[in-house]
């Protein structure tokens, strides 16, 4: 048994066995390794972002990390990007990175690179394995890292040599002790400014507590005593549809959001962040709390927010009896020209139980948000780290972990120019994820942000920057050419049949919706 042979037993027996994976030279050991080691499914991705993206998704539906498998520091370049978005959202990620053989170092080779110093920003736990004999038990301690509380991004560094020379065996994978469960105090913190000053506090959640279970307990406390309940901007997952707690979010636009927050003296956090604006701009304000609000933090990210929640909820003396009746916007399928309301009504009335929506449409798509309460039940995924990119790859993974769930993902053309090359990997395993292509032909997030900044107004070489509408980006051929069927809508109702027909038939879907 040589190292990688060693590493990927140790993975399968750990509970690793997806690797999404991009390999090179260096890593042919470790793909030959998984001809002879049953139990682990290998899904190639033709850019390493589409590989890291995926492994995000995975983590967000299934719990439990998937690995990656790299390509020395360039190929874990490439993957970064969806590596921050992973970080943001706290999902766990085991990326193994092959690298040139030890004593290959020290010609510099073309692809030789500081492969640490490219790890450490978007990880938590990095370490290059120094021999054949450390491999498994270096590959036990990043799956331990991979499955923490709060989980991390653990990349493991194979050197050639390492991979090939004969190594020991299997490592078992011995799991840190688990931080608390939740602080006691805090929620009894929080029960005291509630009861006080309900009407003034805002109780501000993600993480588990977008769960179904999490809501529903978070509704009882807002009925009980007049509390709003809001998320962030964007989660890594909320619990979304009919007879779900329907919640705002923060708004993006700071002159949406101040408004909104301004007359709460108390905010609780419940894994949830201070909200803060995106971006700086000129005479607007970083922190959207208001002057004097006070901040409270009832859970930390990984800590349990359910049972703080259900503790607060008993403290509180808060029953299904103090739930006040939502009122949900009217579904009805859209006729007509397409613009965001049609869209967003479409969209809502296909989406089928138990449905995973993954969400980068950015701009065309804040509005569709709302509609989904009265949706059928599904999961709602975001954006936490803003590099685009995001969602193809993100529907991936999911599609892997979940597939007996029907994924829709939702991605502005600009966007989903980063990582077209996902609908390949979705045609090749056959993944039951639509893909909704809003081709508005321009980067309309930048032409709103070029006005926030207090940039002027936009001559043609700016414009020339932010719009994509030369030459047209042709979406459904693109995705004919990846093994992918397609169609383009100009109308509602050519929008709903397209649709209805996406749901109806397993396998991977493009729709392009020219705006």
């Amino acid at each position: 048994m040589n190292g990688a042979e060693s590493l990927v037993r140790t993975l399968v027996a750990g509970g690793v066995d997806v690797c999404f994976t991009n390999p090179g030279t260096s890593e042919m050991h470790f793909v030959a390794a998984l001809d002879r080691v049953p139990g682990m499914r290998c899904v190639l991705g033709l850019f390493e972002g589409v590989v890291t993206g995926a492994a995000d998704g995975y983590f967000r539906m299934k719990g439990t990390p998937a690995s990656t498998l790299l390509h020395l520091g360039p190929g874990l370049a490439n993957g970064l990007a969806n590596l921050h978005n992973a970080k943001k959202a706290h999902s766990g990620i085991v990326n193994i990175v092959g690298q040139h053989a030890g004593y290959h170092i020290g010609y510099n080779a073309p692809l030789t690179s500081d492969i640490e110093g490219l790890a450490r920003p978007m990880s938590a736990w990095v370490r290059t394995s120094p021999d054949a004999r450390s491999v498994a038990a270096d590959g036990a301690a990043a799956i331990a890292a991979a499955k923490s509380s709060p989980p991390q991004i653990a990349t493991l560094i194979l050197p050639a040599d390492t991979a090939w020379n004969e190594a020991d065996g299997v490592a078992e994978v011995q799991l840190e002790r688990q931080r608390p469960s939740y602080s006691p105090q805090a929620v009894e913190t929080a029960a005291r400014i509630l009861r006080a000053d309900g009407e003034h506090t805002l109780l501000l959640i993600t993480g588990a507590a977008l769960t179904a279970e999490g809501l529903a307990l978070a509704q009882r406390v807002a009925g009980k005593t007049g509390c709003r309940v809001m998320g962030q901007t964007y989660h890594p997952r909320m619990a979304r549809g009919a007879g779900r707690y329907s919640i705002d979010r923060i708004p993006y636009v700071i002159e949406q959001a101040l408004p909104i927050l301004k007359d709460f003296r108390h905010i609780v956090l419940v894994e949830a962040n201070d909200p803060v604006a995106f971006f700086a701009y000129p005479n607007k304000p970083s922190l959207l709390k208001p002057e004097g609000c006070e901040v409270h933090r009832m859970t930390a990210w990984g800590e349990n927010s359910v049972a703080a929640l259900e503790a607060l909820s008993g403290a509180l003396h808060a029953t299904v009896h103090d739930v006040k009746p939502q009122k949900l916007q009217e579904l009805n399928k859209p006729t007509g020209a397409l613009n965001h309301a049609s869209i967003a009504q479409a969209i809502a009335c296909a989406i089928p139980e138990n449905a995973i929506v993954v969400d980068e449409s950015i701009t065309t798509g804040r509005g569709f948000f709302p509609p989904t309460a009265a949706a059928k039940p599904h999961d709602w995924l975001q954006n936490m780290g803003g590099s685009i990119g995001f969602s193809t790859p993100v529907a991936t993974g999911a599609a892997v972990a979940c597939p007996d769930r029907k994924v829709f993902c939702m991605v502005g053309d600009g966007s989903a120019m980063y990582t077209i090359q996902s609908l390949w990997t979705q045609a090749r395993e056959n993944l039951d994820v639509v893909t909704i292509v809003f081709a508005n032909r321009i980067y309309q997030i930048l032409r709103g942000e070029f006005d926030g900044v207090g940039a002027g107004e936009p001559g043609q070489r700016a414009l020339d920057m932010l719009k994509i509408d030369r030459p047209t980006i042709d979406f459904v051929a693109l995705a004919r050419g990846m093994g992918v069927p397609g169609r383009a809508v100009t109308t509602a109702d050519e929008f709903n049949a397209a649709l209805a027909e996406a749901v109806a038939e397993p396998g991977p879907r493009l729709i392009e919706v020219q705006m």
